[in-house]
This record gives C-alpha cells, structure tokens and sequence, in this order.
C-alpha cells in the first residue's frame, strides 16, 4: 500500500489582469477522481495545502453540467466530504520521504499561489530530483514555475509536459483576462511543451513525472500514477 500526497491550492480566488478577483478553487474532478482511483487501489491520500487551509473547490466545478448530471455531482460533492479532504496538513510541514507519490490537482487556484510557493517548489524539485512519481493536472503545472535550483534554472527545463493550454483558456474566456497564460510561462521556464486537442484527455510520461492537459485527463493521469506504483 502507497501513501500518496495531494498537493493542492490553499486560496479562493485567482487575480486578474485588471485586479479584480475571480472565484475559483481547485477543480473538484481533478481532485476526485485520481482520489477514487487511488484509494479503491488500496492506496492512502494525504492532503496538504499552504498554511494547512481546507482547500475550496471551484463552485463550477460542483455543478450537474460539469459532472455528468446531479448523481455525479453528488458523488463527488461526498467524496470531498473526506477527512483527507476536510483535515489537510501544512505544506511546509511535509517530508517527502514520508511518501511513495506525489499529485497535485489543477483548477485556477494553483496559478495564484502554487505557482509562487517555495515550498511546494522546493518538493517538486526535490520529487524529480529523487525520482518519487509525481503526477500535475491542467493549471497544477503552473506549479512548476516555483521548482528553481541552485543554479536559477527550473527543475523541470527539457521534461516534455503538458498542461492548460493557451487554446484552452481562450475558449473558457481567461485567455484576455489573465495577468499570463500557463503554456507560455511554461516554455519559457524550458519544458517540451505538448499541446493536445482542447477538453480531450491528454496525458505526458517522462520519466517519473506525468502531467495531464484538463480535466478529462485526471482519471487517465492517475492511470499513469498506478502504473510507476506496481
């Protein structure tokens, strides 16, 4: 049985171009469904958040159109009402040696504050590094933008990835309101990046690192997990 941390955003909002700030979260589907399949795999889940907040879920995200119908909605309404879920430890308080995995679900929040905290940076570094699998879903991979070394280069420089795409955002209306869009910070900090068709499931293996594009692609990215854990 592996133990598993979540990594997730700690904030309810995401900063915009003119200031304003915009409801978000972390996407529930993002977080529930490699939740699901890893602990229906007999694996333990550890959440972890800046400041050890309970991490809020993007109200679009809990609505019957984004999960299928209300049955699905309700599903995973229930399953954030876990204890891993309700009951996070602090970030800057977790040992990676503790743990036989990493993931971090996507949503907006991540481009707020993951994208500048050293201590996730410091793990995701520190999980390449070690070669821990590590699995980073839609807008998660804005985490990456804080894993710097030593030598100011980012860890994840000439890893092939993917992520939320430019594409993407222009179609769910961000791209003209956001301080920066995710792909283009990502190619600058030296990844391979690789863009699939919007809304379909995308996934990138390199090594032990495996991203995911959206949404759609949790389920298959948590796939990718349980396969470096057999």
């Amino acid at each position: 049985m592996a133990k598993i941390l979540f990594v997730m955003t700690g904030v309810d909002h995401w900063t915009l171009a003119d200031g304003t700030k915009h409801p978000t979260g972390f996407w529930a589907e993002e977080a529930v469904a490699p939740y699901e399949a890893f602990t229906e795999a007999g694996h333990t889940v550890t959440v972890a958040t800046p400041g050890g907040v309970v991490p809020t879920a993007d109200a679009g995200s809990l609505t019957a159109d984004a999960n299928g119908g209300q049955e699905g909605a309700d599903r995973i309404a229930a399953t954030l009402e876990h204890e891993e879920f309700r009951t996070p430890v602090r970030l800057a308080d977790v040992r990676l040696a503790d743990y036989d995995a990493v993931f971090y679900p996507g949503g907006h929040g991540p481009m707020e504050d993951l994208a500048v905290n050293a201590d996730s940076g410091r793990l995701l570094t520190e999980a390449l590094a070690g070669g821990t699998p590590l699995g980073i879903v839609c807008h998660a991979p804005a985490a990456m933008l804080a894993a710097i070394k030593d030598d100011g280069s980012n860890a994840f420089a000439g890893y092939r990835v993917t992520a939320f795409t430019n594409a993407e955002e222009t179609l769910a209306g961000f791209a003209e309101k956001a301080k920066w869009l995710l792909q283009d910070r990502l190619v600058e900090a030296g990844v391979d990046f690789q863009a699939g068709e919007p809304w379909k499931p995308h996934v990138e293996t390199d090594r032990t690192l495996a991203t995911g594009q959206n949404p759609a692609s949790s389920g298959p990215l948590a796939a990718e997990i349980l396969k470096m854990l057999a």
